[in-house]
């Protein structure tokens, strides 16, 4: 157990349903759409952090926004906890069910329902994960292009604002919604708004749900912001002799407008995992890895000018293609990057974080995380989303010994709270979940009772997700 649990538990244990009632409401209402056996239980909590799995009570599989509804009211009528569930992918115990309760899984609302080339916006489901979208787009000119790795679902991303590689560019998950549909804490149904792409008509409740991690309702429908396939797509790569002079080269790309849509960092320790993993010969020195897209002229100036800027910064070892097979390998050392940490470390295990700072304190940050990396004798790699001043670590650790889980909390506190002291944020893009609770208030302070306020206003039972967030 974190000390993050251990407080999660100690400022929330009281917690309690009328279980049995519930679970039987819910088996007469769903009949073989519902199950509560230890099997199908354990498949719907928390599988990808070292916190501590927590089991629902029951499941419900969702076909529709009805089966939702009645879901929860069901619950709200018994007061049993709801945790949402897409396919898993969250990284701070998102899914776990800490105080028991009913998962409702929404991998059966699958469906894309509508795609408007015209508007360039497409509504599809909770459900529909990020690759079918864009498989379903492919004929249409059109792509969606938040990426946050992971092949996650829609719903899912859009309830922890899930980012990525291409966010430099394209922003994150609440830039690029629209409109939602949210069966609310008391099984009302509420749009946020219509399909136009701007509104100045009264509070802003789409970018309220985006983000909001299940606590305040399950969304059912989502309108997303389509764009372009870009006509030519150039990647490339290159060396630098260390963090601070590829970060400073970044800045001045940033600030230069030069237009990148993806760049992307990795140390010299998560190199040499990439070379003996994938079988390749990069220097061992902190690498940048680049995208962009436009045209063929802007394309070939965009990376003319970085080219430029990077060896003014002692950049080297420069490879830029515009073919896809070409790109794909140029990038394959950051796309085999968490295979590579895991592979390194086989008998341990696998725990990533991220925090997001001023990209001015980008190579600070890093250094010092690199150095506490050191000084703990914890074994992890950084990857990082350069240009937008978001980095992870991935660490591998041994969750048997108590020892190295009380070193790795203090490397984890003192990394939040360095990024937070640097202006920055505890989470860039992997949310608050179970994990980050007392970092939001580090963060925000006295906005975080403001945000507890709209919590009980709008599910006084507090069944949904509870735990979570706050």
């Amino acid at each position: 157990m974190s000390v993050l649990d251990k407080n999660i538990e100690e400022s929330d244990q009281n917690f309690d349903y009328n279980k049995e009632d519930a679970i039987n409401a819910l088996k007469k209402e769903f009949g073989q759409q519902f199950s509560n056996s230890k099997s199908v239980r354990e498949q719907h909590t928390d599988t990808t952090t070292i916190h501590e799995s927590k089991l629902p009570d029951g499941v419900v599989f969702a076909e529709n926004q009805d089966d939702v509804k009645r879901t929860i009211e069901i619950c709200n009528k018994y007061k049993c906890p709801i945790i949402p569930f897409g396919v898993g992918s969250s990284l701070e115990g998102h899914v776990n069910a800490l105080y028991g309760g009913v998962s409702i899984d929404l991998n059966n609302m699958n469906k894309i329902l509508n795609v408007s080339p015209e508007d360039s916006f497409a509504v599809v489901q909770p459900g529909v994960t990020r690759e079918q979208l864009n498989t379903y787009l492919r004929d249409t000119g059109l792509f969606f292009p938040i990426d946050p790795g992971a092949n996650a679902s829609l719903g899912g991303m859009t309830a922890t604002n899930a980012s990525g590689t291409n966010a430099v560019r394209y922003g994150t998950m609440k830039d690029n919604v629209i409109a939602l549909r949210v069966v609310m804490p008391n099984g009302e149904i509420v749009k946020t708004a219509n399909k136009a792409k701007k509104s100045a008509a009264g509070y802003d409740l789409t970018r309220l749900m985006v983000g909001s991690e299940g606590t305040l309702g399950i969304i059912t429908e989502i309108t997303l912001k389509l764009y372009g396939i870009p006509e030519v797509i150039a990647g490339g790569r290159v060396t630098f002799p260390s963090i601070k002079d590829a970060t400073e080269a970044v800045i001045m790309v940033i600030q230069s407008g030069i237009p990148v849509a993806r760049i992307e960092l990795l140390d010299e320790e998560q190199v040499k995992a990439c070379n003996a993993y994938s079988k390749l010969d990069l220097p061992e020195e902190p690498l940048l890895l680049l995208e962009f897209h436009g045209s063929e002229a802007s394309v070939k100036e965009q990376s003319e000018l970085f080219s430029e800027i990077a060896t003014d910064f002692g950049g080297s070892n420069f490879e830029w293609t515009s073919n896809n097979e070409q790109r794909n390998k140029l990038w394959k050392a950051r796309h085999d990057a968490y295979y590579a940490t895991k592979s390194s470390k086989p008998d341990l295990e696998y725990i990533a974080t991220d925090v997001c700072v001023p990209i001015s304190r980008l190579s600070e940050c890093i250094m010092e995380t690199q150095e506490d990396l050191k000084k703990y004798n914890l074994y992890g790699h950084i990857v990082g989303h350069v240009g937008d001043g978001n980095f992870h670590v991935q660490l591998m650790v041994n969750p048997k010994d108590k020892n190295e889980i009380n070193v790795l909390n203090t490397f984890l506190d003192r990394l939040s709270k360095r990024a937070i002291n640097m202006d920055g944020t505890c989470t860039g893009e992997h949310g608050i979940g179970q994990g980050k609770k007392q970092y939001l208030i580090d963060e925000l302070g006295s906005s975080v009772n403001f945000m507890k306020r709209i919590k009980s206003t709008l599910d006084p039972n507090n069944i949904m997700n509870p735990g979570k967030v706050f």
